[in-house]
């Protein structure tokens, strides 16, 4: 059996004002016609399928085409979702999506059992897949276990909770089945891109897996979440096939791939990647003041998307520095100014004392650029009601 493992689409991904929708649109063009090519019996896409969980039109129709395109294969697929899905959203056409041979997970019920999907492949082979999908710490976590306990219990408690769910998923697998399992989830030791970093809650915080939760009736772990192609665990063997494009500046440099999972009942799992080529390169490019022009002249005619960080003396007037960089490289998404003797401190520290307001300001500012003073008022406003409820 040949299953394609893939997740993290984040349709409608929109990077300082860029909207990337439609470089992953041809990235999953590129996933689907790699599912034919590769002959795959079945396609997983471990979660967040989109961005937000209002996506737009365009966002909708890249991923709509995606599963019509595995439809006109022949090819079924299972889908869970993400942290960035809205589930009640795919909740709702959950029931016209397997009109088209997609199977999709959005939301947890009663009976875990129910997450258990089977695929009947073309071979005559059968694929049983526990299906997770992502189940946020406020979910396994209750209003009332915060309130007495520290962060270890918390992400005990947290633990605990998934331990269940990954249990029960185990009791669905069946002796003469491909048996995998998918979740979309951090499991300890994962290593990020930057761009998870650059989320107010980084994965150091965040309530993690262990490896030995993980059921060994799997043969497969289809993972999601983390952006970063790795390996997370050897027994049972779990993959995450990371996001398929470079989606912010965190992830410049990283090759993306999908995996492919050959796999039969009772026998262990070989895993092959295959790199991706779509979606734009992105860079970051860090020069001295006096080096503007003569560094970013080589960028003249780069197809990709560039972040510029200019390094000059603190307190340095700079009028007419982003005019300057985009002389040179019109395609810049970004320009910032990087006060040398801040290049010494660590990223802990420089987010150290930062307000909760201030916080989000960076965040915007990394994903969609300035922030607007409404939204800054808003969420100023939004942050006092919450501390008042606490308070209160």
């Amino acid at each position: 059996m040949r299953v394609l493992h893939t997740a993290d689409f984040h349709a409608g991904r929109n990077l300082r004002g860029f909207d990337r929708t439609p470089e992953v649109h041809a990235a999953l063009v590129e996933i689907a016609g790699l599912a034919r090519s590769e002959k795959a019996d079945a396609v997983l896409v471990s979660g967040d399928l989109f961005d937000t969980v209002n996506p737009s039109a365009e966002a909708e129709a890249a991923v709509f085409d995606f599963f019509l395109r595995l439809r006109d294969a022949d090819i079924p697929a299972v889908v869970i979702a993400g942290n960035h899905d809205s589930a009640a959203r795919l909740h709702s056409f959950a029931g016209l999506l397997g009109w088209v041979g997609v199977q999709l997970v959005a939301q947890p019920t009663a009976n875990p059992l129910d997450l258990i999907r089977t695929v009947e492949t073309r071979s005559g082979e059968q694929l049983t897949v526990g299906a997770l999908p992502f189940l946020s710490e406020r979910r396994l976590v209750k209003a009332a276990d915060l309130l007495g306990g520290d962060v270890g219990a918390w992400r005990q408690k947290y633990r605990e909770g998934m331990g269940f769910f990954l249990r029960k998923l185990a009791e669905g697998f069946r002796g003469n089945s491909v048996n995998m399992l998918m979740a979309h989830a951090t499991m300890d030791g994962a290593v990020p891109s930057g761009s998870e970093r650059t989320m107010q809650f980084d994965l150091m915080n965040a309530y993690t897996l262990s490896p030995l939760q993980l059921p060994t009736e799997a043969q497969y772990v289809a993972l999601g979440h983390v952006h970063k192609p790795q390996k997370s665990s050897e027994m049972p063997l779990a993959h995450y096939p990371g996001s398929v494009i470079q989606l912010d500046f965190g992830e410049a440099g990283e090759k993306k791939q999908v995996n492919l999972v050959e796999v039969e009942a009772g026998r262990p799992a070989r895993v092959t990647p295959i790199p991706l080529t779509s979606g734009r390169e992105l860079r970051t490019v860090r020069v001295g003041l006096d080096q503007v022009e003569s560094r970013l002249a080589s960028l003249a005619n780069f197809g990709g998307l560039v972040k510029v960080v200019v390094q000059a003396p603190a307190g340095t007037a700079l009028p007419g520095l982003k005019d300057r960089v985009l002389r040179q490289v019109p395609g810049a998404l970004a320009v910032e100014l990087d006060a040398m003797q801040d290049d010494l401190a660590l990223p802990e520290l420089k987010r150290e004392g930062l307000s909760l307001t201030e916080l989000y300001e960076r965040f915007h500012q990394e994903r969609r650029g300035e922030l607007p003073d409404d939204l800054r008022t808003a969420f100023r406003e939004a942050d006092e009601a919450a501390r008042g409820e606490e308070v209160a």
